[in-house]
């Protein structure tokens, strides 16, 4: 497949884009160019049979400063466009797909001589909903009929809030002076406001919809089908997977994925196939959706199809609610060896090795089969609704029609998550391997006592296996971060990507001889987490310079605020720390001032240990408080470290010891940005030196200079 013709298109263009842009080549660069083509090369052209073989999978770490995103266009643009197969890239975040769509791409096509065509992906959620708009609009500022999207997770707005915001939407949408997209809309619009006037898949109509000419998502869709490349995020990728892929995106069969940040991937999986019910909420909207289908029966009384299946939904919603009942009396129950007076905010509750205790198992046998019966009968009521759409009823609005077809499709979609979990909560989860994770957090919100019920695979090797590696053309996933210890192992355990698949690791071009890692000298380490935040508050004041940018990285928020107040008298007014402003505003205020000639220091938890660029002065030094060990009392961490010892292997040096040494050196790598930067990254935690897996843990480091202090085991 790779002929000799496509090698030279794939070598101009990366000549073309390093003259015209006056860049030097990078042997890493190259490196990177060559894996990915020849993986590639394994797809077979349209018509021909699958060859026996390694797959076309190829998982590259590309260190900081590679140019991985030139690396991969260059790559996979040409293979893609020769072998008839859509090219999709997906970004862990919505911020790096829109600078992907709307400065690398066309600088690339600019300068490369390639020829393509490319769109940006979005989910339903980001577009505005005609339907909903309209009917919010007609109804005007009083009680709507449409059910909330998402009524536990955020409050309705006043109408005094929103429908200003409906109006001017409304009319910039008429006038043609806006695409529909939420984030092309001039204002910041709050999640209540805007949730009033988005949907899902479950709400929405789709083709049936009388709004279908007009619908923002649809227009954006459509472009996809002709683009050479789409863009989208990690989230939108793995939605249309889990949905069976092609309900948003081309089918997997078809396509060619490069997840970049792709050491995300296992975890964003992992987020789409939990399940999981809130059980007071969970009883309240089956009760007010009882009530709203019992007004159902007369709008649609014309409808004669559905009189008997809209007689049965409340009488089974009411029997739903009841076992739902029951089950918060059972898990009241459990509940009371557990300690609730604690420092924790909402307790959990884990099952050790998934296992559902009996009582439970008998009481979630029960709803799976009840929540079985009410999705049933709403899938019913939601086919008959749709094929209403399509047909001509006298004296029946469509739109009467229309509105019921979305609350039913929501109904559904939410009867249809709860079987879900109850599904996983019925077996008991005895024979499984791995175990699921299942656990329960009483939840206090002011005053009121609810529990929420989870349930969640514990590795994604299984879900990526089922709905990627087996089904996808080829698949590029490349960080600057995928190796823990030097090897690809945890990512393969937690991925389940295919031994055969070409791994490979390209150097960074950074000269690391730049920089400096020190461990200071301490007398006391974090399991003392009193001492050690007392030693952080005598010591920073000593390594920091007031006069240039630091970043200071914590892992524990409460010991971020003691340190920060512990300092307020000698650095507090140079100090920028999380929580205080946005992420976004922290930057630009730090920028600030070193653009004006002072110093400044930001204090930031592990969302500023990953994706925050302060190339040159704005970043001379990186504080990291702690090696970055995982939170204990995640129930997802631990349920995998209990599976793996009961496995007879150890769970601290095979999961926490590589996880915290790819956390560490993701936090170092916030230093240097670019080949000119220089700079110290300094570690407050002597277990480095101390402990039997600091080794371990300090030669997974890029190669800086290091200074080692001698602290007293």
């Amino acid at each position: 497949m790779l002929t000799e013709e496509l090698k030279g298109t794939i070598r101009e263009a990366y000549g073309a884009i390093m003259e015209r842009k006056s860049l030097t080549p990078r042997w890493g660069q190259r490196q990177m160019i060559a894996e990915i083509a020849n993986t590639l090369a394994r797809i077979p052209l349209p018509g021909e049979p699958a060859a026996d073989g390694p797959p076309a999978v190829c998982v590259i770490e590309a260190g900081t400063g590679t140019g991985k995103t030139i690396a991969y266009a260059v790559a996979a643009i040409p293979m893609a466009q020769a072998l008839g197969k859509r090219l999709v890239v997906a970004t862990a975040t919505i911020a790096l797909q829109e600078q992907f769509v709307n400065k690398d791409l066309p600088d690339i096509k600019r300068h490369s001589g390639l020829d393509f065509s490319f769109t940006l992906a979005k989910g339903r959620r980001r577009y505005v909903c005609l339907s909903k708009l309209d009917r919010l609009m007609a109804q005007g500022q009083g009680e709507t009929d449409l059910l909330p999207l998402y009524p536990d997770e955020v409050e309705a707005p006043l109408s005094a809030e929103a429908f200003p915001v409906y109006n001017a939407m409304l009319d910039a949408l008429g006038r043609g002076q806006w695409d529909g997209d939420r984030d092309n809309w001039p204002q910041a619009v709050p999640d209540g406001v805007w949730y009033g006037v988005t949907t899902d898949h479950s709400q929405c109509s789709g083709r049936r919809c009388p709004n279908i000419g007009q619908c923002s998502f649809f227009r954006a869709r459509d472009a996809l089908q002709n683009a050479d490349i789409i863009v989208t995020n990690h989230d939108l990728a793995l939605s249309d997977l889990a949905l069976g892929g092609g309900a948003i995106l081309s089918p997997p069969e078809e396509s060619i994925y490069v997840f970049d940040e792709g050491h995300h991937l296992p975890d964003k999986a992992l987020s789409h196939f939990a399940s999981f019910c809130r059980l007071h909420t969970t009883v309240q909207w089956l009760q007010d959706s009882a009530k709203l289908l019992g007004q159902a029966a007369t709008s649609l009384a014309a409808l004669h199809s559905l009189e008997r299946a809209l007689q049965r939904l409340p009488t089974e919603m009411e029997e739903a609610a009841a076992g739902l009942q029951q089950s918060e009396q059972v898990v009241a129950t459990l509940f009371e060896d557990v300690d609730t007076d604690g420092a924790r905010d909402n307790p959990q509750l884990r099952f050790e090795h998934g296992r559902v205790p009996a009582e439970l198992q008998q009481v979630a046998r029960s709803l799976a089969a009840q929540f079985q019966k009410l999705a049933a009968s709403l899938g019913r009521v939601e086919s008959l609704l749709e094929e209403a759409l399509e047909d001509e009823f006298a004296g029946l609005d469509k739109s009467e029609i229309e509105t019921w077809h979305i609350n039913v499709g929501g109904m559904l979609a939410r009867a249809e998550g709860a079987l879900a979990l109850w599904q996983q909560y019925a077996p008991g989860g005895e024979e499984e391997s791995p175990p699921m994770a299942r656990w329960i957090t009483l939840l206090n919100s002011g005053g009121q006592f609810g529990f929420d019920l989870r349930c969640s695979p514990i590795l994604a090797a299984d879900i990526l296996e089922d709905c990627l590696w087996s089904r996808a053309a080829g698949v590029i996933v490349t960080s600057a971060t995928i190796t823990a210890r030097n090897s690809f192992e945890r990512f393969i355990l937690h991925s389940g990507a295919p031994r055969e698949a070409n791994f490979k690791v390209v150097a960074s071009p950074f000269e690391y001889a730049n920089a400096v890692f020190s461990v200071p000298v301490m007398d006391c380490d974090p399991g003392d987490a009193r001492r050690h935040t007392a030693a952080l508050i005598e010591q920073l004041p000593r390594i920091l310079d007031r006069s240039e940018g630091s970043l200071v990285l914590f892992s524990s928020r409460r010991q971020m605020l003691d340190v920060h107040e512990g300092l307020s008298g000698e650095l507090g007014d140079s100090i920028l720390m999380q929580g205080d402003y946005s992420k976004q505003e922290i930057l630009r205020r730090h920028r600030e001032a070193i653009d004006g000639g002072r110093g400044s220091i930001i204090f930031g938890l592990a969302s500023f240990a990953e994706g925050v660029d302060l190339p040159g002065d704005y970043c001379r030094h990186v504080v990291i408080a702690k090696i970055p060990f995982a939170v204990p009392d995640s129930p997802l961490e631990a349920a995998l470290a209990e599976w793996v010892e009961a496995s007879g292997r150890n769970a601290f040096m095979e999961i926490s010891v590589p996880d915290a040494a790819l956390r560490l050196v993701q936090a170092s790598g916030r230093l240097l940005r670019t080949e000119e930067d220089r700079g110290r990254v300094t570690l407050m935690d002597r277990r480095i030196l101390t402990r039997r897996y600091g080794r371990a843990i300090l030669d997974s480091l890029p190669p800086f200079r290091r200074e080692l202090g001698q602290s007293d085991p």
